[in-house]
């Protein structure tokens, strides 16, 4: 190194002011001119750089933070943790176009591995958890499961690691442990002084074991807190929602905050025998009837003329949307949240498949029965879900109340498992698989023999037709994720290259091929999965 002389005090800033302007537009500091200035500016950098950390002072060591709490969950078997490794590993490809080959796509049965794991109640390997944190930072669908498996250990790695302080976010009170039930002091200061997450967990983890407790905690606050506090602390009412919880939500009526009322209303009309679903009930009554005098007996509907205070206090909100006409938006209104048990006695004693199958005089049956389609899905009512789906095998996307194949999700979503998987087994059948995707969605997994036959066949009849397999790529993955993997065996003989008949678009064939052989091959990957964390 050449020679140069100590540098001034501070002059760090000057040696880098001159690196970034340049040696021939301003002097570097010590010796050296023209072509030896660079090499002299270098010096004195290497210098100044030896002082200042010759003159840095050693800092005092900083506290060792606390083990991370234990996992009393037995870890995995060996087999299971290799295959957790091979998962994580897998990227989504960069590839474009419908041609996948016949690999399986390893992320995509990530979610369906974290749900097994975790109902079998094993713990993650310690070494896997950076990586998992990483994938669920990534995809918030996988973040409950994750976290999940991923135990307490994941939330001590996250409080050291910003990157993975969603997985203290995404917890209720950010981690913190809870008071238990009978610590009703720590409770109550928790409830006081906590910040808003831990309130919101506690009185979310009260709710679940202790309705009545979460309430009256509730309440000894409720006149002091923010409205948007008070709309999130309402919501925690669901879980546990009973006739006890009536007396509150009837004061909530009359909350400030448009939103709380509405809240409050909305729960209240869950409840059948509550005094609003009651009010409800006559209003929408006097609005619904069957008139007789008709040679085919048929629903007359008289929709409200106004938007009382007493209708608003109940939730009724009384400006309707653009393009909406007042009445009908008001007559929708009142007959969602009027109890559905309440109109086979105002109807005649009919039964709800009665009711719905009655005509409805001046265009008002769209409007009828789109409230009843929403009320049964609020309500949970499987007999009027049940009726207005209608016929799987009925023409078009609609049933006799749904208005939308959106709608009928819903209404399937109240039905048990078995009956949503023959309603869609059926309505596939009739219809095929292009308007199935929603409903599939809805149903339970692994697919019901039944349900899972019927996709199959779909799938064969579209390959038959000669189209390309691209049109169903949806299903397809739906397929790969919900049918059985006993269906394995019954696919192998779609997994061989049919003739091209002449009509058949080029090469697909081959396509269904592949597809087919990356469906078996996935439903033998969830097999031994499965097999793994047994």
């Amino acid at each position: 190194m050449n020679s140069t002389s100590a540098p001034p005090e501070n002059s760090w800033e000057e040696l880098v002011t001159v690196a970034l302007l340049g040696t021939d537009r301003r002097a570097a500091p010590g010796p050296g001119a023209g072509r030896e200035a660079p090499v002299a500016l270098l010096d004195a950098a290497a210098v100044e750089t030896v002082r200042r950390r010759a003159g840095v002072r050693p800092a005092r060591a900083a506290t060792r933070p606390e083990p991370a709490a234990p996992d009393p969950r037995p870890p995995l078997p060996p087999a299971a943790a290799r295959r957790l490794a091979q998962l994580l590993a897998d990227r989504p490809g960069a590839g474009g176009g419908g041609r996948r080959g016949t690999a399986p796509d390893l992320m995509e049965l990530l979610p369906q591995w974290l749900a097994l794991a975790n109902a079998r109640g094993f713990a993650a390997p310690p070494e896997a958890l950076p990586t998992l944190l990483d994938t669920a930072r990534g995809r918030t669908d996988l973040r409950p499961a994750a976290l999940a498996f991923a135990g307490p250990r994941a939330l001590w790695l996250a409080r050291l690691n910003q990157d993975w302080r969603f997985a203290l976010r995404a917890t209720p009170g950010g981690g913190a442990e809870l008071p238990g039930p009978e610590e009703t002091d720590r409770i109550r200061r928790l409830w006081q002084e906590g910040l808003f997450a831990e309130r919101v967990a506690l009185l979310t983890g009260v709710r679940a074991q202790e309705p009545a407790a979460a309430r009256e905690l509730l309440e000894t606050t409720w006149a002091t807190e923010r409205a948007e506090d008070r709309l999130m602390f309402l919501d925690s009412l669901r879980t546990g929602l009973g006739a006890d919880d009536e007396p509150f939500l009837e004061r909530a009526l009359t909350d400030r905050s448009r939103n709380v009322r509405a809240t409050a209303a909305e729960l209240l009309s869950a409840l059948p025998g509550s005094a609003l679903a009651a009010r409800m009930a006559d209003r929408a009554g006097a609005c619904v009837a069957v008139d007789r005098m008709r040679d085919v007996p048929a629903i007359v509907v008289e929709a409200p003329h106004e938007c009382d205070a007493g209708m608003e206090r109940d939730g009724v909100v009384a400006k309707a949307p653009a393009g909406r006409g007042e009445r009908s938006w008001w007559l929708g209104q009142l007959v969602e949240a009027a109890p559905l048990a309440v109109w086979s006695a105002r109807l005649g004693g009919r039964t709800a498949e009665e009711i719905v199958g009655l005509p409805v005089a001046d265009d008002w049956q769209g409007e009828l029965h789109a409230a009843w389609c929403r009320a049964a899905v609020r309500q949970r009512d499987a007999d009027w879900s049940g009726a207005l789906l209608g016929s799987p095998s009925a023409a078009g996307a609609a049933g006799p109340g749904a208005v939308s194949l959106a709608e009928r999700a819903k209404l399937l979503a109240t039905l048990g498992a078995g009956e949503r998987a023959e309603w869609v087994a059926a309505f596939i059948a009739t219809h095929g698989l292009t308007e199935a995707f929603q409903l599939l969605g809805v149903c339970a997994v692994p697919w019901a023999p039944a349900l899972g036959g019927a996709v199959v066949d779909a799938l064969n009849i579209a390959r038959d037709a000669g189209s390309y397999p691209w049109s169903f790529s949806g299903v397809m993955g739906l397929a790969e994720r919900c049918l059985s993997p006993t269906e394995a065996a019954r696919l192998d003989a779609l997994t061989a290259t049919p003739e091209e008949e002449e009509n058949a678009s080029p090469g697909a064939g081959g396509y269904w091929s592949e597809a087919f052989q990356r469906l078996v091959t996935t439903l033998r990957l969830r097999a031994a999965m499965e097999e793994e964390l047994s």
